[in-house]
């Protein structure tokens, strides 16, 4: 039993009203006695995470509401479609104060912000959790995010060029400070050697910045790397950067072929060990005591869904405006500017048989295309060891549905079948969530 793999289990949320399975929040167990904005809410779900022996609570964002349908936010707005949503590490240190294991993935946009005060508000996290966090890398790529900001949408040519860069400034500032850089003598009132804390002189093509890392090295040293890069482009900066990665494939087949694919690119690319990078698959579940019982609760967890908000979404989320479009065209007929690889998952939603426009909209909006696994902890169990085993799966982000609910029934009905199995751990590895993370 013990030879194994072992999985990995994050929960992803965001830090608002309503997650990714749009009309959550009209459920009648969605958040029932809490409230989204108050800490117990948060400190409550991290618990409840830390019980179940959650890797992280994984934090998704977006920088502005979606206006892409019909030029405007209103749907968005009107439905809860991910908005409202709060600044995602405002709750970080309300977690980790909460627990002592669990890890926060935290998502923070490069777009708007410099690397210098990226870095430092990353190391000072990893400070106050003990070592718990992990920075979810990504480049912004709605337009409402941009015009938010009152910048001109970059051309996405240069987008992987300008992150590159973006992380070779993060990693000299993070490695700036040397391990024995800080003497602490009280005697002669040195702190710290000025001779071992480089001042990064960094004069770029994207960025410049001269000055010395404000923060002395953090438990982790820096964080944990994250990436969802799902683009061939995407692919190469996740296996040259990311110590995990986050993907969103709808089928076995899928998931196998992305497996492949990223450890070739780590092998032949980087010189980086194939099976190195922690490959963690997105996955809804759906889980009662009996298969009716369950088949029951995705009814009503469906007959939330606005059909108007899933299209807002799926418009924000790809970059095109489907108010344009007849909604019985087939989606496969479509190019879209947005998220490459999450459209992928429409596209194979249905083992690459045809899907409308309105089919797309409604799976999307249930959870972003993943696989939906509606059943018993046994045949659910049965599922993420099928996920593991031939797709090549070493975890599963599971995305929330109506909260705390949907976790506390994993937790409490999936997690013991996982361990009889041996297919989960009993107790976390080490302190830091690098050292969690990477336990196989």
């Amino acid at each position: 039993m013990s030879d194994l793999k072992k999985a990995h289990l994050l929960g992803f949320i965001q830090n608002g009203v309503n997650s990714h399975a749009t009309g959550m929040w009209r459920h009648p167990k969605d958040k029932v006695g809490w409230h989204y904005a108050r800490p117990e809410y948060w400190q409550h779900m991290a618990r409840t995470m830390e019980r179940g022996l959650f890797d992280a609570m994984f934090i998704a964002d977006e920088l502005a509401p979606y206006n892409t349908h019909a030029g405007s936010s209103d749907l968005v707005v009107k439905y809860a479609v991910q908005c409202p949503t709060h600044e995602p590490s405002t709750i970080v240190p309300i977690i980790t104060t909460a627990t002592k294991n669990l890890g926060v993935g935290v998502t923070l946009s490069t777009a708007f912000e410099h690397p210098y005060s990226m870095c430092r508000r990353l190391s000072s996290l990893d400070h106050l959790s003990g070592g718990r966090i992990a920075w979810n890398i990504v480049s912004s790529y709605s337009k409402s995010e941009w015009e938010a900001y009152g910048a001109e949408m970059t051309d996405r040519s240069y987008r992987y060029e300008r992150l590159d860069e973006y992380m070779e400034v993060c990693h000299k500032l993070w490695n700036s400070w040397a391990p024995d850089a800080i003497i602490a003598d009280k005697e002669s009132g040195v702190y710290a050697d000025p001779d071992k804390v480089q001042e990064v002189d960094h004069q770029g093509q994207f960025f410049r910045c001269k000055g010395r890392h404000f923060v002395a090295p953090s438990p982790q040293g820096h964080p944990v790397l994250w990436q969802a890069g799902s683009s061939g482009r995407g692919r190469d900066f996740a296996a040259q950067h990311a110590e995990a990665i986050f993907a969103v494939l709808p089928t076995v087949a899928r998931m196998k072929h992305y497996t492949e694919d990223l450890n070739d690119r780590l092998w032949r690319k980087f010189n980086r060990k194939p099976g190195s990078v922690k490959l963690i698959f997105g996955v809804q579940t759906v889980v009662a005591e009996t298969e009716s019982e369950a088949a029951a609760k995705y009814e009503r967890i469906k007959a939330c869904i606005p059909p108007e908000g899933a299209l807002a979404w799926i418009s924000g989320h790809f970059g095109l405006d489907f108010s344009k479009f007849d909604l019985d065209e087939h989606i496969q007929n479509i190019e879209v500017p947005g998220i490459q690889g999450l459209f992928e998952s429409i596209l194979y939603a249905r083992d690459g048989a045809p899907v409308t426009i309105r089919e797309a909209a409604t799976i999307y909006a249930q959870g972003m295309g993943m696989p939906v696994l509606v059943g018993t902890p046994a045949s659910i169990a049965d599922k993420l060891e099928l996920f593991m085993d031939e797709g090549g799966a070493d975890g599963f982000m599971l995305i929330a549905t109506y909260t705390p609910g949907c976790f506390e029934e994993f937790v409490d009905l999936v997690v013991p079948e996982l361990q009889r199995r041996g297919r989960y751990r009993t107790e976390y590895a080490g302190a830091t969530l690098r050292e969690n993370l990477l336990q196989d």
